[in-house]
């Protein structure tokens, strides 16, 4: 009993079977990888399945894992089951979900939230003097979620709108969104008035206009694209059809993970986006190739910084007793960036990236 005492016992709840199961197993490969790097004998990991959305299986799981003498559990992965880990009010779950920030009874999500990509971008809209943002996003299943999380901004000028992710139908919205037409027509109006004219100056306005497609500017000097993947590629190409110049509006949108697939089929020359920080994420990502010869999910860097975490609380508290040893004053610096536990809340300071010319640079 004495020995056992001495252990760090960490369950871990991964989707080992059904769909998600290479998800499960690169989670499992990435605390493997945490302890590689501790190099300490007295954690021991207990992994067990939790299936995908499978109440029986989750509980069993949990059930299993704490049997086995661990009071403190890395997962879920989504917060969808988190009123099931009430009932284990003497376990804390270090969720890697990215819904919530709030610290909620016994579990802290220490997910990359929308809170804190939002205001690394509002940050950065202020640091460049910008008035007029404009914040887009899908009427989806996320529209209400997104709304709340808007509402604790502090940009003092700002604008909503809300799009159809229907490609036939968001080429349309966004001409309207953009004020196309009329910008279209006072150019034609003007290279009229100018082809009457005679005189150098007017040719040589003509010249200049006739490289251009609209003219006049659209009422926002920002904007702030709230989706992902292809929907996201087809606002991006929307708003340039629209003639949306990135050079006088500011293009930022959520963390991309530093995928390369933005580069294509991206009219956008300077795009922004908040993200963890790009060197600890690219050794990582080299680390666990070279240990494993496959490449990591990118969420398993979560549950890496979960395992140093934790293993940093129980130091410093010599055990780990109750969710309240996780309320730290200090910031903590992991492989994602630096994160703090404060208001009852987590969140993290992420950095500003571009996409510039097939590649990311830190701004």
């Amino acid at each position: 009993a004495g020995e056992n005492d001495e252990k760090l016992r960490v369950g871990l709840l991964a989707p080992f079977s059904g769909e998600y199961k290479n998800l499960g197993e690169s989670l499992l490969l990435s605390t493997q990888l945490a302890l590689d790097e501790i190099n300490d004998e007295n954690i021991i990991i207990i992994p067990r399945d939790s299936g995908t959305n499978d109440k029986n299986k989750l509980n069993s799981a949990i059930k299993e894992i704490i049997n086995n003498g661990a009071k403190i559990i890395i997962g879920p992965m989504t917060s969808s089951s988190f009123d099931e880990l009430k009932k284990y009010n003497d376990t804390i779950f270090i969720s890697l979900s990215n819904k919530e920030p709030r610290i909620s009874n016994n579990v802290i999500s220490i997910g990359i939230s929308l809170e804190s990509q939002l205001v690394a971008i509002e940050q950065f809209l202020i640091n460049q003097k910008k008035k007029k943002t404009l914040i887009i996003y899908p009427k989806n299943e996320y529209e209400k979620f997104i709304d709340e999380k808007i509402k604790l901004l502090k940009l003092k000028n700002f604008k909503v709108f809300k799009y159809n992710p229907d490609p036939r139908i968001l080429t349309g919205e966004i001409e309207k969104l953009t004020n196309y037409n009329q910008r279209k027509k006072k150019l034609e109006t003007r290279k009229k008035i100018l082809k009457k004219q005679d005189d150098e100056q007017s040719k040589r306005e003509l010249k200049i206009l006739d490289r251009l497609y609209t003219l006049g500017s659209v009422d926002f000097d920002s904007i702030v694209i709230i989706d992902f993947g292809n929907n996201l590629k087809s606002v991006l190409a929307s708003l340039v059809f629209a003639d949306v110049d990135d050079k006088s509006v500011i293009f930022t949108t959520v963390n991309q993970w530093f995928d390369e697939n933005i580069f294509r089929q991206n009219s956008v020359k300077n795009l922004y986006f908040p993200s963890v920080d790009m060197k600890q994420f690219k050794k990582y990502n080299e680390k666990y190739f070279k240990m494993f010869s496959t490449k990591p999910d990118e969420i398993t860097i979560l549950s890496y910084d979960a395992i140093g975490l934790i293993y940093y609380v129980w130091n410093k508290n010599n055990g780990i007793n109750s969710i309240n040893d996780f309320f730290i004053k200090e910031k903590i610096k992991g492989k994602i960036g630096t994160f703090e536990f404060r208001n009852n809340r987590v969140s993290q300071k992420l950095k500003m990236y571009k996409a510039e010319n097939n590649s990311f640079k830190e701004y």
